[in-house]
């Protein structure tokens, strides 16, 4: 499998995949995921198999943080339910992190639905913590956990460094 950055064609299969993750109302419109890849600000990866067939893709955006440290956002990670389990994403988060954290980024936010427990699994797995409970989130009626992860800043010198908590 291979990743690699998202391209115009790309897009109704990227739709397609967000509706099998996703419920509706929470999956994104084909309006919101077009506004989400033309923001300047963000990054979609996608992974396609040998045959080019799209499994997953994720969306994240770098923008500023408190006191000018910049910040990642995961808008959405996505892999089509037959592939799940098969680390791919796994290998979209790593991505997005390195990519991220090489624009400058100190830490890495997301959301996700509280009662979506595989998904708060996977980023627990990967360092995420859950750093508040958001009401209503989704449609106004579903509780979102806001979740967090502090990231390493890349090392020019050789010296360790630690982002500040």
């Amino acid at each position: 499998m291979t990743l690699r950055d998202y391209r115009p064609e790309d897009f109704d299969r990227l739709c397609e995949i967000d509706r099998l993750c996703f419920p509706p109302g929470i999956a994104y419109t084909a309006e919101e995921m077009r506004l989400y890849i033309a923001d300047r600000r963000t990054f979609t990866i996608v992974v396609e198999e040998p045959e080019h067939r799209i499994v997953g893709f994720l969306i994240a955006r770098l923008e500023p943080g408190r006191r000018g440290a910049r910040v990642g956002h995961l808008v959405t990670i996505d892999v089509h339910p037959d592939q799940q389990g098969r680390g791919i994403g796994s290998r979209l988060l790593r991505e997005a992190e390195r990519r991220l954290r090489q624009a400058g980024a100190r830490a890495i936010f997301l959301e996700t639905a509280v009662d979506n427990h595989g998904a708060i699994r996977f980023y627990e797995k990967h360092g995420y913590r859950v750093l508040k409970r958001i009401r209503g989130y989704y449609l106004g009626e579903m509780d979102a956990f806001r979740m967090g992860k502090a990231l390493e800043p890349t090392r020019s010198t050789g010296t360790a460094c630690r982002a500040p908590s």
